[in-house]
């Protein structure tokens, strides 16, 4: 009798035992298949192209600066703040920013934009090199300017980054090639409770929606899915892993708790002690 309670006891040890490492958070690295393996990307398919109501900067240099003033949209100073950028005066910062001064134009529906001068241009599915080198090719092939230099930004294009993250919100392009890792790192990486083999990646592209799930844990099927490298508008979804989703429900991660698991090992092992005690 003794040796069955005995082994009673050292059961409920064990499953005490798997019940706690079974909490242990998993899959919370990255990359866990990666190594040395030389990865080629094509890079010019990553780049961000102009879509209708993008809102683009593009200002023409030239030796001549009264000549280059023909080309470029008049200038107004003025104070002009986040929380007003429905008007089109804005000027670009490195980092990325906004602030007073320099206009933009905004891609009509059609892909076009009204360019002086030169009139509608159609710049719809094009990069910013692309842009640049159409509009100097227009420029010098009218025989209007004889080796003009064209800047060519895009102005408060963004993504936005939700769920489980520790900065969720609208994280601004300002470069080419972003990656949902870039977009997780300006978000403040996820949180510990964060699905990195589960992140959704929602696009609007030619009228249609369209969705990816990346396994952040697989660098191969990751960067594979079209919706590593974002575009404008890209919205990154972060789904919380099962324990977070049962904690917004009232008691929903008590069984799992490691005070539960305790509670109850503790209980059975004092009753397993006073039926031993009680047939001594």
């Amino acid at each position: 009798m003794h040796t069955t309670l005995r082994k009673l006891i050292a059961c409920i040890g064990v499953a005490a035992s798997l019940a706690l490492t079974s909490c242990t958070p998993k899959n919370v690295a990255y990359f866990q298949d990666i190594d040395d393996t030389l990865v080629t990307i094509d890079r010019a398919s990553t780049q961000i192209k102009v879509q209708p109501e993008d809102k683009l900067s593009i200002v023409v240099h030239s030796k001549d600066d009264a000549l280059s003033k023909l080309f470029n949209l008049p200038v107004v100073s003025t104070n002009i703040t986040q929380a007003t950028l429905t008007t089109d005066v804005r000027t670009i910062r490195n980092d990325g920013g906004v602030k007073s001064g320099v206009s933009v134009y905004t891609v009509a529906p059609d892909g076009t934009i009204d360019f002086p001068i030169l009139g509608k241009l159609r710049l719809e599915g094009m990069t910013r090199s692309e842009v640049a080198g159409f509009i100097k090719g227009e420029l010098m092939g009218r025989d209007l300017v004889k080796d003009p230099t064209i800047t060519v930004e895009f102005v408060n294009t963004g993504v936005n980054v939700l769920g489980e993250v520790n900065q969720p919100g609208r994280m601004e392009v300002n470069r080419d090639h972003l990656t949902v890792l870039d977009a997780l790192a300006m978000a403040g990486d996820m949180t510990i409770q964060g699905q990195r083999d589960n992140v959704l990646v929602i696009r609007e592209e030619n009228g249609q929606r369209k969705t990816y799930r990346l396994d952040l844990t697989n660098s191969k099927q990751a960067m594979a899915s079209p919706g590593f490298y974002l575009k404008q508008n890209d919205v990154v979804y972060v789904e919380p892993n099962s324990m977070q989703k049962r904690a917004s429900t009232t008691n929903g991660n008590n069984v799992l708790s490691t005070a539960f698991w305790v509670s109850v090992a503790s209980l059975l092992t004092s009753i397993a002690v006073l039926v031993i005690n009680s047939v001594k």
